[in-house]
């Protein structure tokens, strides 16, 4: 039998599950504050957290740390699973919820950053929870695993580079410096200091303060919770728009190359080629859409109105945030289909957007080109370049099998809801909204009601999916193949 660390993993699941019962008491004490009924849920689910991570501490005491690749990919899968099921408890505990899979769906929904909702009445919600849901995409929107490399040194020994590996999105991952938790300190540093002054703008914007925090957790996450059934369209404000966009913009650039550009060199931001093309998209994302609001409105147009609704919609979709000031889906099926794309496409990697991100579509771009070339010029060597470096086959191959696994999980997902009853646009736009952890509802006279009156089977599905795509497929689907489990 294949020999496997186990006490590591319940060590590693065990300190996270601590951080997680310590998060806890920020929602603990805002209910406490607002006297509000969430109380001793919250109270209840802290306990159990913390009771938990720690039995599996203890029991994981005497241990060599020895650990492998194995032992990271599930590590974190398993971390993932056991943070967004402790998190489920304070909706259970509180009556949000009427059901274990409602609850679990919400829960991964906050921590995969996917942002779709399970509560019907979002306004009436208790603060605390409102916070909980906010704090929970703020945690998955950079990683808690990072953040638990971050403030605890210990798990950088043996496991550290693999759990980095495993959680960290892109085809490679940068170290800024020579060892994992200086790397993290550093992003989780830059993570918070735009959080802040996100909440700092919006106060001074029209939204009060406990929006504000919540909004600003939501926004650099890309993670799309709202504190309200209207999502950003309830403040109807044109500063608020632009401030978000632009932070939804920020939270889907690469935190390495950004620190890098900020305390290094700032030629790195204008000669990243990665970053062009998100621009570009943005760009051109903008133009289509401001140009079918102008003619379509053609008797009442409204050139600003157009531009910042095209700008929020194509962002929030590139960045998979999936804020909403209007539905897009009222636009018709080739708008739809436009933003679903934008969706699967996805921001760059290292960012705290989902999708496939942008580096991933530049070289399945660059190699479909190649091999065109190669059809009509057999004999020449035509490399793959990123960033003016030649890309190797090793990573070109890792991209390829990427898309392959994330069409065949959309399909299959796109199938298996149709089968359930749904139509296609909702199946196609459920799939491909879950798998990019966009969360935005699609189809139907009220996209967002789609989430709450899907059968409990289509739920399982998506909940499936909000995790693979957050761990980007491979950390979740190499557990399924007989390689992982032989010597």
């Amino acid at each position: 039998m294949l020999n496997i660390n186990f006490k590591a993993i319940a060590k590693i699941i065990g300190v996270l599950l601590c951080i997680e019962a310590i998060f806890m008491l920020f929602p603990l004490f805002t209910s406490i504050y607002y006297h509000e009924k969430d109380t001793l849920p919250f109270l209840f689910s802290f306990i159990i957290t913390l009771i938990t991570g720690a039995i599996l501490l203890i029991t994981s005491r005497k241990n060599n740390d020895r650990t492998g690749k194995r032992e990271g990919f599930m590590a974190v899968a398993l971390s993932w699973i056991s943070i967004s099921l402790m998190g489920a408890l304070p909706f259970i505990f509180n009556g949000d919820t009427h059901t274990f899979t409602d609850a679990f769906f919400e829960s991964m929904s906050g921590f995969s950053t996917t942002g779709m909702s399970i509560l019907e009445d979002i306004d009436g919600s208790c603060h605390g929870i409102l916070l909980w849901r906010s704090l929970s995409q703020w945690l998955g929107g950079m990683g808690i695993i990072l953040f638990s490399l971050a403030i605890m040194p210990i798990l950088n020994y043996g496991s550290g580079l693999y759990l980095f590996s495993a959680e960290m999105t892109g085809v490679t991952h940068e170290k800024l410096g020579p060892r994992i938790s200086q790397t993290a300190k550093k992003l989780w540093g830059l993570y918070l200091f735009f959080t802040i002054l996100l909440f700092i703008l919006l106060v001074i914007g029209p939204m009060d303060t406990f929006d504000a925090i919540c909004t600003a957790m939501t926004t650099y996450s890309a993670g799309g919770f709202s504190t309200k059934q209207a999502s950003i369209a309830y403040w109807n404000s044109a500063y608020i728009d632009y401030v978000i966009t632009f932070f939804m913009f920020l939270s889907g650039i690469n935190f390495a190359l950004i620190y890098r550009s900020v305390f290094r060199n700032p030629k790195h931001l204008f000669q990243n080629e990665e970053l062009k093309y998100y621009v570009i998209f943005i760009i051109l994302g903008t133009i289509i859409i401001t140009t079918y609001l102008l003619f379509s409105y053609s008797d009442s147009a409204d050139y600003e109105w157009s531009f910042r609704t095209a700008l929020f919609t194509v962002v929030s979709g590139l960045t998979t945030t999936g804020y909403s000031i209007v539905d897009f889906c009222d636009w018709g099926s080739f708008f739809f289909f436009f933003i679903c794309l934008y969706m699967l496409c996805g921001a760059c990697a290292g960012s705290t957007s989902g999708g496939a991100k942008m580096i991933r579509t530049i070289i399945l771009m660059k190699n479909t080109s190649a091999e065109f070339f190669r059809q009509i010029h057999p004999n020449t060597i035509r490399p793959i370049r990123v960033n003016n470096n030649t890309v190797s086959h090793e990573i070109v191959s890792k991209a390829l099998a990427f898309f392959v696994f994330y069409i065949l999980i959309t399909l299959a997902s796109c199938v298996a809801l149709s089968l359930l009853g749904l139509n296609i646009e909702e199946s196609i736009g459920l799939a491909i909204s879950s798998i990019s952890n966009c969360g935005v509802g699609v189809g139907g006279e009220n996209p967002d009601a789609i989430f709450t009156t899907l059968p409990k089977i289509g739920k399982w599905i998506v909940l499936f999916n909000m995790l693979v795509g957050r761990l980007e497929i491979f950390t979740i689907i190499i557990l399924f193949s007989p390689y992982f489990w032989k010597k």
